[in-house]
């Protein structure tokens, strides 16, 4: 029976990722303008847009872009089917290099953001939900709703304001100084790193809190937290060993899903740090009309995405018996 479910639930994913692929490339190509003018600067382009057009045809010509946008996207499928994510026009350098690169920096934020978010989320949102009603409850939810409601940049500007340029706790940006080196280097990375994680992991706890809260209320009405208050267990007992169990569950599917939540958000916050992660180098690639480096990363992206629901699919599936239908 699961293997069926899984099974059916990959034929998705796949149908899925093949609609991003295609949205993926035609939507990058909405965008006005060319990636010559990046390529060339503004004055060399416009002056040979004026005085000699035929070069600027011989340049389209050299780099496909004259070719119609069908066979263009043949072009990309078919490298993609040779693992081939091209060669980015800014950079001048292979595309899978640049994001193996630059997507090892985004995890270093997202990883610990995750991590932290989802840990005390799980805890404020279990004395919420197991306090409803109170005072702490309404203080939390409302605090952490308030949270929530921000853009993700806002607050990350507002974090680099007080703490960076107020208070000069913290670098403004980047990922480290280039004189540092050794452990040295080690303690300037973690500094850089101080404030973008705080902003993702904040915004982490606000949205796990939330669920986390609403799994609690609706696990403490079912039948067997009666049952174990019946049985004389303490509220501790009874919150710890029997709803905080069952609660848990929804909270798998909702990390997996608040990977492309804080992916989406890791995005805005690198660009407000300047940290060199995705996040820069997908708005890099937006201004220079880099078409291929924007395929590439937009659909790394897509499969870290998916790949984590894909997982929470398989231990949703393994931990809770009503999927498989047991």
């Amino acid at each position: 029976m699961i293997e069926t479910i899984l099974f059916r639930k990959a034929l998705r994913y796949i149908v899925t990722l093949l609609i991003m692929i295609v949205l993926i490339f035609f939507v990058s190509h909405l965008m006005p303008g060319t990636p010559l003018k990046n390529i060339l600067g503004e004055e060399t382009y416009f002056r040979l847009l004026s005085q000699n057009p035929q070069a600027l045809e011989e340049l389209n010509k050299e780099y496909g872009l004259n070719r119609p946008l069908t066979e263009q996207f043949i072009i990309y499928l078919s490298s993609l089917v040779n693992a081939d994510l091209g060669y980015s026009y800014k950079y001048s350098q292979p595309i899978s290099e640049l994001i193996l690169f630059r997507l090892k920096w985004t995890l270093l934020l997202l990883l610990p953001s995750m991590i932290l978010g989802a840990m005390f989320g799980v805890f404020f949102g279990a004395l919420a939900g197991w306090n409803r009603g109170s005072g702490l409850d309404s203080a939390v939810t409302s605090f952490l709703l308030f949270i929530y409601s921000m853009p993700h940049y806002w607050l990350a500007m507002l974090f680099v304001l007080v703490f960076a340029f107020q208070l000069d706790l913290f670098p403004l940006s980047g990922i480290c100084s280039a004189s540092s080196q050794g452990l040295e280097r080690l303690w300037d990375i973690l500094s850089h790193m101080a404030l973008p994680v705080s902003v993702l992991t904040i915004l982490g706890i606000s949205y796990n809190t939330l669920i986390m809260r609403g799994s609690v209320v609706q696990v403490s009405g079912e039948g067997f937290v009666l049952t174990a208050r019946a049985k004389g267990l303490s509220e501790r007992d009874v919150l710890f060993r029997h709803v905080l169990q069952n609660a848990l569950l929804p909270l798998v599917t909702v990390i997996a899903l608040d990977l492309g939540f804080m992916v989406s958000g890791a995005l805005l916050v690198e660009i407000v740090f300047s940290w060199n992660g995705m996040g820069t180098l997908v708005y890099d690639a937006v201004l220079a009309r880099d078409y291929p480096l924007l395929h590439g990363s937009f659909l790394v992206i897509a499969l870290c995405v998916l790949a984590a629901n894909f997982l929470a699919d398989v231990l949703y599936a393994v931990l809770d018996p009503r999927v498989r239908g047991e």
